[in-house]
């Protein structure tokens, strides 16, 4: 089993440090909800002022090894996911990303896994039709 946290990475950063080095950086993954490059907590209620890359970067340094991470301002929205943003985490990190937010085709799910993505949530997408579950079991 994993577990994800990341308000408390944000807002009680030595628990989650603990967790990690208890449970190990198998089990536990950082969540990295973030709105133009902030990270959003508190269910995306409250935003900080701590860019998305350098949260993520930070926490790589000090041992995660996988990291969810959203950009709240696609999530939904069906108009593709944050690249740039992605690529970016990549370049910057050794960490396995899941990418969520703004997933709209199979095309997408092609992109993000050309990037180096360990996997994505769609939602929305789905339930909408823009992809077809044939089309999803032919991608896996």
């Amino acid at each position: 089993m994993q577990i994800t946290g990341g308000s408390i990475a944000l807002q009680q950063p030595d628990l989650f440090l603990r967790w990690l080095n208890k449970y190990g950086a198998e089990k536990i993954i950082l969540g990295a909800d973030s709105h133009h490059r902030r990270i959003a907590t508190h269910g995306w209620q409250q935003s900080s002022e701590v860019d998305v890359i350098d949260f993520i970067a930070d926490y790589a340094g000090k041992g995660v090894r996988y990291t969810i991470c959203t950009d709240i301002s696609k999530d939904g929205m069906l108009e593709g996911p944050s690249l740039d943003l992605y690529k970016e985490i990549l370049e910057k990190t050794d960490l396995h990303l899941i990418a969520s937010g703004g997933i709209t085709s199979v095309a997408d799910l092609h992109a993000l896994q050309q990037l180096g993505c360990e996997g994505a949530i769609i939602g929305k997408a789905i339930y909408e039709g823009k992809i077809k579950l044939n089309e999803l079991q032919e991608f896996l």
